[in-house]
């Protein structure tokens, strides 16, 4: 996982966008930043990416100066969101559509090849996390849509030993188990 400057130049990167960003059609949209050349490039702008960085950010205690600056930027993205909500709403309900369709086709990897797919899961889960995020912030998110979690939180759950948090330590206050069950464990892969 991204450490906390990391996150924040991300928001940053993407905040003078943001407005233009939810009255496009896309879900996906370019960045005009980019992270350091020590680093991973940024992730394409999405709500869903957003979101994720932003509640990693507030999952790290930091000093004063930079959690006053933490602040003001989530008093920006909110300020966009409660102006543009509708628009803000819709975005994250098909960006919700979209991330659960690429959850569904892990998750049907690892029950399938577990051996190959295993590995990933501390990335892959990601997915999930942002899944709850997205429902927080869309407007409806279709019975079906609802039912198809519900199956693969069954799935996973079928292959998921709790155990340890699987990011690092630091984000575990924004992720708590009640909610995000599924950082806590890793994949159980049973021997032929």
């Amino acid at each position: 996982m991204p450490a906390a400057d990391y996150d924040r130049r991300y928001v940053e990167a993407v905040l003078p966008d943001l407005q233009d960003y939810l009255l496009a059609a896309e879900i996906y949209w370019p960045i005009h930043g980019s992270a350091r050349k020590d680093e991973p490039p940024f992730p394409q702008f999405t709500l869903g990416n957003l979101l994720i960085a932003l509640q990693r950010l507030k999952a790290h205690r930091l000093p004063a100066a930079q959690t006053a600056e933490i602040e003001r930027l989530h008093a920006q993205v909110d300020a966009v969101r409660g102006h543009w909500r509708v628009a803000w709403e819709k975005k994250a309900g098909r960006e919700y559509s979209a991330r659960l369709r690429l959850w569904r086709d892990y998750l049907e990897e690892l029950r399938e090849q577990p051996h190959q797919h295993a590995d990933r899961f501390a990335y892959e889960v990601g997915r999930r996390a942002t899944l709850v995020l997205l429902e927080g912030e869309a407007g409806k998110i279709e019975p079906a849509e609802v039912e198809l979690l519900s199956g693969l939180d069954g799935l996973l759950r079928s292959l998921f030993v709790p155990g340890d948090f699987v990011w690092e330590e630091d984000l575990r206050a924004g992720f708590p188990a009640g909610v995000y069950w599924f950082l806590y464990g890793s994949i159980q892969i049973q021997s032929t």
